[in-house]
């Protein structure tokens, strides 16, 4: 049989339909397509696309049980290394782990093995309902803190051993940055809490609305009986520029502006939580979080969207198919530009004018690229005399973000690095016995799948840790 030399074309929304809703872009695989798309495989012997994943799914194997059409067996062969094939399928980056090492990708495209994952799950979650059973318990507690995929993860791959785990999440849903990260256009939110839920059915319990560091710590954990401690608790301090108009109205770091919407549902018509809806926003940034925030303020009614970010298109760190597809719904792409300040509404004859202290504008630089950089990037240089002023009525900051300093400062002996995260080993092993950490509270922001990997590295630690105690 001849080799496609394409990967089947994910099914989407049209651009112009999408672009007003918050319904999932990518519509999914049929079982016609997904078969085709298995068939691509090379069932290759060495098994490179393995090497790339972070939690070395068996790819090739879920592959052939596509092939035969016994898509529950598919389902069962990815379970058995990672807890959250739903989540997966939509938001890793596959195009630069798994499918880059695909053996199929040296001449032709690679096979679409995100897109197969997500097929597989959501053909599990909507054709198989009987929950997963709770093992014997081997008598053991074990504490995580933080809700995220490294959390989430750490917790099933103990559970499923017997151990009895407590999630702790500071805030009202679980779920982390899977809920009020990404938006529910990219990752439905009833996706993430069926995750959840088979992880309650394996007897994990999960107490939100506790903050480690302040309603409880973590020398109270073990106080309480737990024997050891994972920390998953993200990196959820956002990073500003340092300009100039950084205190107006109407300037959000990332973090809020997608909080507000994904998990208050600010886009709501009579929302818990206020946001700033219409008129002109800019984005300051080029990754995946800057593409989130820019596509959700189209949605929330903005008139126009900008990303602004000092390189060019080839430099720009979010997905492909995240940049395709802000570009397909009009978002306007200003590169080689920096901002250097925030300009706001002043009027010193009437200080009450309810205009006072809101955004105007963003001024900005032109930039050209120089040298590379320590990561291989070419250095942004300010191009003297640039300067123009973009008129915009919000500004979102989406510079990266740091782990909270919370925790650090509340456990004593714990230590992290000079950009805040917690200092680990190979095992995701602290400085402190029997506490463990991983994900972006170790790595600074990253990927859901890195993070859900470093879960799985320390739940096998842990295991051993407390079956030589």
């Amino acid at each position: 049989m001849a080799i496609v030399p394409k990967k089947h074309e994910m099914p989407t929304q049209a651009p112009e339909v999408r672009a007003h809703n918050f319904k999932e872009v990518a519509t999914g695989y049929t079982a016609e397509i997904a078969i085709e798309e298995a068939n691509r495989c090379l069932n290759c012997k060495n098994r490179p696309c393995v090497q790339g994943c972070p939690v070395n799914i068996h790819i090739p194997d879920f592959i052939q049980h596509i092939k035969e059409g016994d898509f529950e067996a598919a389902y069962q062969e990815i379970s058995l290394t990672s807890s959250l094939p739903a989540v997966c399928g939509r938001v890793c980056p596959q195009e630069s782990q798994c499918e880059s090492k695909c053996t199929l990708g040296i001449k032709f495209e690679p096979v679409g093995i995100g897109r197969l994952e997500r097929f597989v799950a959501d053909w599990h979650n909507a054709n198989v309902k009987a929950a997963p059973v709770a093992p014997e318990s081997n008598g053991h507690k074990v504490a995580v803190v933080g809700s995220g995929p490294s959390g989430l993860t750490c917790a099933g791959d103990l559970a499923k051993k017997g151990y009895k785990v407590s999630v702790f999440e500071a805030l009202h849903t679980a779920g982390g940055v899977l809920v009020y990260g990404i938006p529910e256009f990219r990752l439905p939110k009833s996706i993430v809490a069926k995750e959840v839920e088979s992880l309650k059915a394996l007897g994990v319990d999960v107490e939100t609305n506790v903050v480690i560091g302040k309603t409880l710590t973590i020398d109270e954990l073990f106080e309480r009986g737990y024997e050891a401690v994972f920390i998953g608790s993200g990196a959820g301090l956002p990073n500003f520029m340092g300009i100039p108009g950084e205190e107006l109205k109407g300037v959000y770091s990332a973090n809020e502006y997608l909080t507000r919407s994904n998990l208050m549902k600010a886009y709501e018509q009579n929302p818990i939580t206020p946001i700033m809806k219409g008129g002109k926003v800019a984005v300051v940034g080029g990754g995946n979080v800057a593409m989130d925030a820019a596509r959700t303020a189209l949605r929330l009614g903005a008139d126009k969207v900008y990303i602004v970010y000092r390189r060019s298109m080839e430099e720009l760190p979010a997905r492909k198919e995240e940049v395709e597809h802000a570009q397909e719904e009009g978002i306007d792409f200003k590169l080689l530009n920096n901002p250097v300040e925030i300009l706001g509404y002043n009027n010193p004859e009437d200080p009450r004018d309810p205009r006072n202290g809101f955004v105007t504008g963003i001024k900005c630089i032109k930039m050209e690229l120089g040298e590379p950089d320590a990561k291989g990037r070419r250095r942004p240089i300010p191009i003297e005399g640039s300067e123009f002023v973009l008129d915009v009525d919000a500004v979102i900051i989406s510079i990266g973000t740091s782990p909270n300093p919370l925790i650090k400062s509340t456990t004593e002996g714990l230590e992290v690095n000079d950009h805040g995260g917690i200092i680990v080993n190979e095992s995701g092993l602290t400085s402190r016995e029997g506490i463990y950490a991983g994900g972006d509270a170790v790595t600074g922001a990253a990927t859901v799948i890195s993070a859900m990997g470093a879960g799985k590295t320390a739940a096998k630690a842990i295991d051993e840790y407390l079956s030589n105690k």
